[in-house]
């Protein structure tokens, strides 16, 4: 790994040259707060630009290469797949054996619906949800994400977020979101479970589900508090309303089970995304056999013309069967080689006498700047100084090593002891600089 990296001039000009043609020149609007950087070519843990300079990622497209990029497995099983044409518009072998593979690793998935997004994904739990109980009201909290439909997308990270809570009033994300698309949502603070029995005594009798990351990923990437989660399911069940894991980071990634699995709470409703087609759009709601009947009878509509393609069907079952192989080997080994990494991290802060906050476990975790001891909800992590996170971010690309711009670290399969030897040493460099910067 080089000191520093070489030259942006050909990505900077492609970055002007889509502009003209791209809204913003992007295709998604989280990538507006990313490095303009063009990305040529991906393969294992590494990056390499238009220009020729090399990264080693910690993006992993935000979370979807669990095995690295390009991994040998699944695109074998691509490949192989291609010439039996991509969609049907019927049913084909694939989903039954990526549908038994999933019930096989998730004790919940009593029945399964395979979709395409996160987003579409979370939007049909809450809509069956809705309709298992006959209540309008769906409970998030504060910091969560769960996709960028109007009727979820509040009180997150977002420019025109001007408070880090306000319980129970939903705050709007975007200009033409319609502030009656929130109408029936109550938010509260994360690992709060007084807050969230104080939500269920408004309008305990209107609450169809609570909606929730397991573990905070979102949003400075916080674990729940030992006990919550299992304090929200009895909450749940003594309330009748339905818990909903959004399981698109978690799911596949923490665990063979998930989130749920590790923290050992079953909850009714399930979205996974991302980690399960390895780079592939691939998307799945499971859960209780009697929620999902409503699906299967027809009287809850699911569709979608790309739902159980060919391609992202063998991409899932490829990558499940890597994941799951020797006992989950290749699981621990993710979660072995991020500790190590966050271990380094914070032993650096502490030796550099800066405030670099490390939180997660080894397959996500988050680095923020913060002066709390502690960071456990949406408010806490709002303390957060942004300005010396992004000169860490900037430095660190700078000499070849790309988190999310966000400060989330995704770990994957590819990543070697050379890997996190390699990027140790550029984040210490890096937080030098921010010692210089600062007169530190």
């Amino acid at each position: 790994m080089v000191e520093t990296q070489g030259s942006l001039r050909k990505s900077l000009r492609y970055q002007e040259e889509a502009a003209r043609v791209v809204a913003g020149g992007v295709n998604s609007n989280v990538r507006l707060l990313g490095a303009p950087i063009c990305i040529a070519q991906a393969s294992g843990s590494q990056l390499t630009d238009i220009d020729g300079n090399t990264y080693i990622d910690y993006a992993m497209g935000m979370g979807p290469a669990i095995l690295g990029h390009a991994h040998p497995a699944v695109l074998a099983a691509i490949r192989d797949s291609l010439a039996l044409g991509q969609l049907y518009a019927g049913q084909h072998p694939a989903e039954l054996e990526l549908a038994r593979l999933v019930q096989r690793l998730v004790p919940s998935a009593e029945l399964v619906r395979f979709g395409v997004t996160g987003s579409e994904v979370v939007q049909a739990a809450v809509r069956v949800a809705r309709a298992f109980t006959g209540r309008p009201k769906i409970i998030k909290f504060a910091g969560h994400y769960h996709g960028w439909f109007d009727n979820v997308l509040a009180n997150d990270a977002s420019p025109m977020d001007g408070a880090a809570a306000v319980e129970f009033s939903p705050q709007l994300h975007t200009l033409g979101q319609p502030a009656s698309s929130v109408a029936d949502l109550l938010v509260v603070p994360w690992n709060d479970i007084e807050a969230l029995t104080r939500a269920f005594g408004l309008q305990g009798p209107e609450v169809a589900a609570v909606l929730m990351e397991p573990m905070m990923c979102n949003t400075g990437a916080i674990l729940p508090r030992p006990g919550y989660l299992q304090a929200v399911r009895r909450l749940c069940d003594a309330c009748g309303a339905l818990l909903i894991f959004d399981e698109v980071i978690t799911g596949f990634r923490l665990g063979l089970a998930g989130a749920q699995g590790l923290f050992d709470v079953k909850p009714d409703l399930s979205t996974f995304a991302k980690a399960i087609g390895a780079g592939i759009p691939l998307a799945m709601l499971a859960g209780r056999a009697d929620v999902m009947g409503l699906i299967a009878s027809g009287k809850v509509n699911h569709s979608g013309t790309y739902n159980s393609n060919v391609m992202s069907m063998v991409a899932g079952i490829a990558t499940l069967r890597v994941l799951s192989e020797n006992d989950g080997y290749v699981m621990t080994q993710i979660q072995a080689t991020g500790r190590a990494l966050m271990a380094g991290l914070r032993e650096l802060g502490r030796r550099r006498k800066v405030n670099l906050y490390v939180a997660g476990v080894g397959s996500v975790f988050n680095t923020s700047f913060t002066d709390l001891e502690d960071v456990y909800d949406y408010a806490s992590f709002k303390h957060a100084h942004e300005a010396p996170l992004k000169a860490f971010l900037e430095a660190l690309l700078r000499r070849g090593v790309r988190p999310t711009s966000r400060g989330t670290w995704f770990v994957s399969a590819a990543h070697t002891q050379e890997d996190i030897k390699a990027t140790l040493a550029a984040a210490d460099a890096a937080l030098g600089e921010l010692q210089t910067i600062s007169g530190a």
